[in-house]
């Protein structure tokens, strides 16, 4: 019982209050996304893995959630005045998609070196693009510019209750889907989706597991977790785009607390992961999304004791937004 105490006594930016508001305000523009399973990928683990399809949301990743629980949580007057965030990735078109559905304006203040197709997802659902240089100072300064003319409500890519709270809704319906689960791994990277995983899942069954699943190359949350407060990196190289940012004041509690282990993985093995799932699961999964299979199947995992029991385990398939232009001039 020292997880559910964890949970209800401690003041984090959400709960599972926040959380069951946000999965009723989203039911009506959120899918309720599949959840797959593969005898063959049983065998190859030792476990029985079972796959919550996020890739499958609107916008292609699980940020729709999150991005739609904050544009439905703004008042009439806020909204009239629009949302600004600075996201390259799935954040960006999730809040387009989202602004959209309420019919207000999206302010997306993007980086140019931003993959393509994300880029594109924003453009396809109408967010106002405005560009930045890469680094985050960057992006905060031209966001915080926009907010000045404009008067735009910031929703922050995770560090933000109602963020937290939206993604939160990840594992409620993966828990009514597979209620036996023991163990849930979680892409890791400024925190927003494991912080609402873990505060729900743990409300939910105060014995599961929460585990992390880092990129080596962005492993600020791993040394986060060993210093006992926010590591951030000085750069960070890692082909899973989406893992690179760092964890925030908010999100971070939840992770000190309720994450019980991050398991860190090698590109080569988020690479070998995106394979599995495309050749076995037949879902095409962008590495951010892959890293919780590569994670199960990793030596860090697979010998470390700790985890020996963990034998019914949930995957969250994250994202499915991969720029697929190399495999299509390969046929070309």
């Amino acid at each position: 019982m020292e997880a559910k105490s964890k949970v209800s006594g401690a003041k984090y930016a959400a709960d599972i209050t926040s959380i069951r508001e946000a999965q009723e305000r989203i039911s009506p523009y959120a899918y309720k996304t599949p959840v797959l399973s593969s005898e063959t990928l049983n065998s190859i683990s030792g476990r029985k893995l079972y796959f919550k399809c996020e890739l499958f949301q609107k916008g292609g990743a699980f940020k729709f959630r999150g991005a739609c629980n904050a544009v439905f949580s703004l008042t009439d007057d806020e909204a009239a005045k629009g949302v600004v965030t600075h996201s390259s990735g799935n954040h960006a078109a999730a809040l387009s998609l989202a602004a959209k559905l309420r019919g207000i304006a999206a302010h997306i203040v993007i980086p140019k070196n931003a993959p393509r197709c994300k880029v594109e997802n924003v453009m396809r659902y109408g967010g106002q693009i405005v560009w930045s240089e890469a680094a985050v100072t960057s992006r905060e300064n031209v966001a915080s510019k926009v907010i000045q003319d404009s008067g735009a409500v910031l929703i922050h890519p995770y560090n933000d209750g109602r963020i937290m709270s939206g993604q939160g809704t990840v594992s409620v319906e993966f828990l009514e889907q597979v209620p036996q689960l023991d163990t849930i791994i979680v892409p890791i990277s400024g925190g927003g989706l494991i912080s609402g995983v873990a505060i729900a899942a743990k409300s939910i069954n105060p014995a599961i597991r929460i585990l992390a699943a880092e990129p080596r190359g962005a492993d600020d949350a791993a040394r986060s977790k060993e210093a006992g407060r926010i590591v951030t990196l000085p750069e960070t190289k890692t082909i899973a785009d989406g893992l690179r940012a760092f964890l925030g004041d908010l999100t971070w509690p939840v992770v000190r607390d309720l994450v019980d282990d991050i398991i860190i993985v090698e590109d080569k093995e988020i690479i070998e992961a995106m394979k599995l799932c495309y050749e076995i699961l037949k879902v095409t999964v962008e590495p951010s999304g892959a890293i919780a299979l590569a994670a199960v199947l990793s030596h860090n995992f697979k010998n470390n004791p700790k985890w020996r029991d963990c034998g019914t385990i949930g995957l969250i398939l994250s994202g499915g937004n991969v720029d697929l232009d190399v495999l299509w001039k390969a046929f070309s």
